[in-house]
């Protein structure tokens, strides 16, 4: 079985995903995980599948195809075996926009060798107060030693110095595990 990683993009129209969804299915491979979305006028997304080897090259061939519809497929093969986090954390973060909360925030994960797992971003009105809020979703994966209260103390001197509030919680129970406020 081969399983790859692919992304696609095109403009926002209906049929995109059948367009994607049937060579999938002829070649008789299965969509196992994906996260697309409609944004700034384009679809996008990222989905992982898996296909018997002797199908392989011609899905691949299908998929490059969608060109001519107006949707670019890149696949990557993904068969490597993955060496899984011990842990597991939920990082959840609010405050107002500005640029460079995500490169801050991620270059000190990796500073910290944590890995960010899944990242769900967005910014809205903020209601009463003016002005745009910046809001973060993501599962955060780290090694058996890396300890949780040094990386909760890495993050909550950062959320001070952003302005933002950060909670983590365990990604396998409900709750927060810590939380910091903005300054």
């Amino acid at each position: 079985m081969a399983t790859f990683t692919l992304t696609c993009i095109g403009d926002d129209r209906p049929g995109l995903v059948s367009d994607l969804s049937a060579p999938i299915h002829a070649h008789g491979a299965s969509w196992n995980r994906s996260q697309m979305a409609r944004l700034g006028g384009k679809f996008a997304g990222i989905l992982l599948l898996d296909v018997p080897d002797a199908k392989a090259d011609d899905l691949v061939a299908a998929l490059s195809a969608l060109d001519d519809v107006g949707l670019h497929v890149t696949l990557e093969r993904t068969d490597v075996p993955v060496n899984e986090p011990a842990l597991r954390i939920n990082l959840e973060l609010l405050g107002a926009d500005r640029a460079g909360i995500v490169a801050e925030i991620s270059a000190a994960l990796a500073g910290r060798g944590v890995s960010i797992e899944e990242l769900v971003t967005d910014v809205r009105e903020a209601p009463m107060a003016g002005g745009r809020l910046f809001e973060a979703t993501a599962v955060l994966g780290a090694s058996a030693t890396t300890s949780t209260d040094d990386l909760r103390a890495m993050l909550e001197a950062l959320a001070d110095e952003l302005m933002v509030e950060i909670h983590l919680s365990d990604a396998t129970g409900p709750g927060p595990a810590a939380s910091s406020s903005s300054a």
